[in-house]
């Protein structure tokens, strides 16, 4: 009985840290990159979202392959922030930092994505740069996008970290030293993408 749930565990787990890579980190991926057309104008920006709305069977896409993943990540990595045990004494105190951090920002990007995708996605029609814009005029809002955004970047980037070494990528201390240098880069870049695309959306009107 006890073997069983290890296993199940385990594979959960694998399952969690699959979820956060594929679906879901290639959906942040894309949503930033998308975001990011705003710094080229609302034209751009408005282009690029029409051409998603365009996609065959989108909802269902969306339904499948970003929403459950979605869902399951975001609720079993709540279970694993709130229940798993950790010994400190067995990490450095920068890689104690970062493992309290990733709970931190994974708790933070699940509500984040889910007022988040409330206020646009499920407002009952394609977001568009005016839309986007007036919800940035809120300070609320546009505070809340800014942290929101660099919970999110991190959570993933760090997310790949811990992803390579369960996944048996990365064995070594010297591969893990020099994946967690790239993943912090490639936490940077990303956390600037989507700060820069907020701050169009937000001083450039439609």
């Amino acid at each position: 009985m006890g073997q069983a749930q290890d296993h199940s565990e385990f594979l959960l787990r694998r399952l969690h840290t699959l979820a956060g890579v594929v679906p879901v980190g290639l959906f942040l991926l894309e949503h930033l990159f998308t975001n990011a057309m705003a710094t080229t104008g609302s034209a751009s920006y408005n282009s690029a979202v029409d051409t998603i709305q365009h996609i065959p069977f989108l909802h269902f896409i969306e339904f499948v392959f970003i929403f459950l993943p979605l869902i399951y990540h975001g609720v079993f990595g709540l279970y694993v922030a709130f229940t798993s045990g950790y010994n400190a004494g067995q990490y450095s105190w920068a890689r104690n930092v970062l493992f309290v951090l990733q709970r931190v920002t994974g708790v933070i990007t699940f509500v984040f994505i889910i007022y988040h995708l409330w206020t646009t996605r499920f407002s009952g029609k394609a977001p568009t740069f005016a839309m986007v814009h007036n919800l940035m005029q809120s300070p609320f809002y546009f505070w809340f996008m800014i942290v929101g955004v660099i919970a999110a970047t991190f959570h993933f980037a760090n997310g790949l970290w811990s992803f390579a070494i369960h996944w048996g990528i990365t064995v070594g201390a010297r591969a893990q030293r020099v994946t967690a240098y790239v993943t912090m880069l490639v936490f940077i870049v990303l956390a600037g993408v989507g700060v820069e695309a907020i701050i169009a959306f937000a001083s450039n009107a439609a």
